[in-house]
């Protein structure tokens, strides 16, 4: 698909141009590098807030506008955003999250300019998430939310769940279904079982629901070498929490967050990767443990049962008691059988979710829709 998008600059609107964005951050990221494979130019406006400094490097040079916030954190009004989108001159513009005041401003550039305008909404409408914060969800809805969604040529939908929330939410039901990308595959040999580590990335979050995972690790019975390690980031509140129901267990490792060769070097060594979400989207944590042959526990919050289908994954519960059996599955394994897990996460990644596969869907999308 190199040279589908040439000529065509197609502006990635979004709150977090950082780590704090978590997942949305990563998709926006591995988006840009997707347009410029190719030949499209790939312009992020996004507000000037939370790490923003440690991470422009993911992007490339030139490539990152950002806009001063003003008022309150929660809703990231920031004034100056729209003119810089009509500035632009974009072909298209593609929202990545909403509930925040990027969603006015890409609705107010839609009916400026007349060209398209695409939201992904990242799972930011799954239940758990439109339950929490009702008002101020009420408000944006009113405020700006469904003007975001009626203007929009089409909204995204990472998996086939997030379409019919997408539908229930907005009374659209055109949703166009495309995974988000997870990384380029390392490419290793499936050949032997690692340690018994079972490690976790991403947000310290309730709705990453870590507090049953500690008790369930606490109380399952597990090889006598078996290790949780804990990687992520989030509000300190959440990380006392956590660190609190962790107490002094020598098994349980909270290592604070990591990035690069780092996050690389967990996955690898990891036996299993877990996440016993309440609510995701389509989590890039599972994405890249399958991309390194490294097969997961994971709930059906994930959105991906596709990996319970091709035995790259194991289902687990929501409560402790649940995980717990889960885990205790998880490291009984015998070594051939883990490799056949192993072996399975590597092809399901490679059919269903590899940069190109996706990167090729896309350019074709953007090209469908761009105004010349």
């Amino acid at each position: 698909m190199t040279g589908l998008l040439a000529g065509l600059r197609i502006g990635l609107l979004t709150a977090w141009a950082s780590r704090a964005g978590g997942g949305v951050f990563e998709a926006v990221a591995l988006q840009a590098e997707m347009i410029r494979a190719a030949g499209g130019e790939a312009p992020i406006f996004a507000l000037d807030r939370g790490h923003v400094a440690e991470d422009t490097g993911r992007f490339a040079p030139g490539s990152l506008f950002l806009c001063r916030q003003q008022g309150p954190a929660a809703i990231g009004f920031a004034g100056e955003m729209v003119e810089r989108l009509v500035e632009a001159d974009l072909h298209v513009l593609h929202l990545h999250g909403i509930w925040m005041y990027p969603s006015s401003a890409g609705a107010a550039w839609a009916r400026r300019t007349g060209r398209p305008y695409i939201v992904s909404p990242h799972g930011m409408l799954d239940p758990w998430i439109t339950a929490r914060g009702r008002w101020k969800k009420a408000l944006a809805r009113a405020g700006y939310e469904r003007r975001s969604w009626r203007a929009s040529t089409f909204l995204h939908a990472l998996t086939q769940r997030e379409a019919e929330d997408i539908a229930r939410e907005s009374g659209r039901t055109d949703s166009v279904v495309i995974p988000n990308p997870g990384p380029e595959p390392a490419g290793k040999a499936v050949l032997a079982m690692p340690a018994a580590t079972v490690a976790y990335i991403g947000r310290i979050h309730p709705k990453k629901n870590l507090l049953p995972l500690v008790a369930a690790w606490k109380v399952a019975r597990l090889p006598a070498d078996a290790r949780l390690v804990i990687a992520g980031w989030g509000a300190q509140s959440d990380i006392e929490a956590l660190q609190a129901a962790i107490g002094d267990d020598p098994t349980i490792s909270f290592v604070g967050p990591v990035f690069g060769k780092a996050k690389d070097a967990l996955i690898a060594g990891a036996r299993f990767v877990v996440l016993p979400s309440l609510s995701e989207g389509l989590p890039m944590a599972i994405l890249e443990a399958w991309s390194a042959a490294v097969p997961t526990i994971m709930t059906s919050q994930c959105n991906l049962p596709e990996g319970f289908a091709a035995n790259a994954s194991l289902q687990c519960g929501f409560d402790a008691p649940d995980i717990g059996r889960a885990l205790e599955r998880a490291l009984q394994l015998g070594e051939g059988e883990w490799v056949i897990m192993a072996a399975a996460a590597q092809a399901l990644f490679a059919e269903r979710f590899s940069p190109a596969r996706v990167a090729a869907t896309w350019a074709r999308t953007y090209a469908s829709v761009a105004v010349p």
